[in-house]
């Protein structure tokens, strides 16, 4: 399993590569609205397991929320609202975690997937725009944490962090994961030219709420009674098992972007 988790990720970060670096602006803004629209399509099977029709319906409604924002930008301050109302949203999922299982009424995950994919699409989209370079560091950090968490928790994990949402999940493997962010913030410090002791602090608060993020996710797969969101990642799961983390985390960077003084 872990060898094909391995090679996957080797794929998939080649692919970013291309995407990030080599392809037209346009296009790659295209692929990052396609990568959180088909996220839109596994929040469906969520909703509507087996009735493809309903699940197109939730495609086109998140893809139709996000074609509107698009339309309404370039504006600054409608996009920190939304990266505001993400960081309310997140919120309000960490406290609803602590009460699960709770049963989730279809209505409510019909907003909820809107609040977790179009405030992520809004955040990797403003930071491709800014400087690529900006969105692969935000997804450095999420993923550093991932890596982290997943061999500390291996290890040395013993005290579950969430059992009823994602038994393998330990306070280890967390504190692993952000011992190893801080470390990524110690080395980016200089090359990003920015204090750190403010870069530190800033990537942990990014990465604790990804942790958010995936347990968020998790919470709305075990209520819908799955495993994995899809399959298109050998070892790894679908769509929303690789950006879960991220949905949480970018809202929070692009947001907090200018205010440490990151580079544009």
């Amino acid at each position: 399993m872990l060898k094909q988790r391995i090679i996957t990720a080797i794929i998939a970060l080649a692919i970013l590569a291309i995407v990030l670096f080599a392809l037209p602006v346009v296009a790659a803004r295209a692929v990052i609205a396609a990568i959180i629209v088909a996220g839109a399509w596994e929040w469906g099977g969520f909703l509507f397991a087996g009735r493809t029709a309903l699940r197109l319906v939730y495609l086109v409604f998140v893809a139709g929320a996000i074609a509107a924002l698009f339309l309404a930008l370039p504006n600054h301050e409608l996009l920190e609202n939304v990266f505001r109302l993400a960081l309310c949203w997140w919120l309000i999922a960490l406290v609803w975690m602590r009460f699960f299982p709770t049963p989730i009424p279809k209505a409510v995950s019909w907003i909820c997937g809107l609040l977790v994919l179009l405030p992520a699409w809004a955040a990797l989209d403003h930071l491709y725009a800014e400087n690529p370079r900006l969105l692969l560091f935000a997804l450095l950090i999420v993923w550093i944490a991932d890596i982290g968490a997943y061999f500390v928790g291996r290890r040395f994990g013993r005290v579950k962090l969430a059992p009823k949402i994602s038994p393998g999940k330990t306070w280890e493997g967390v504190l692993g994961g952000l011992a190893a962010v801080a470390l990524l913030a110690a080395v980016g410090s200089p090359l990003l030219g920015v204090d750190i002791k403010v870069l530190i602090p800033f990537c942990l608060a990014v990465s604790m709420l990804s942790v958010v993020g995936d347990l968020t996710v998790s919470m709305f797969k075990r209520s819908a009674g799955v495993k994995d969101s899809g399959t298109l990642f050998p070892g790894h799961g679908g769509v929303l098992d690789r950006i879960d983390s991220v949905t949480a985390a970018a809202p929070l960077f692009a947001l907090a972007l200018h205010w440490i003084g990151l580079p544009g």
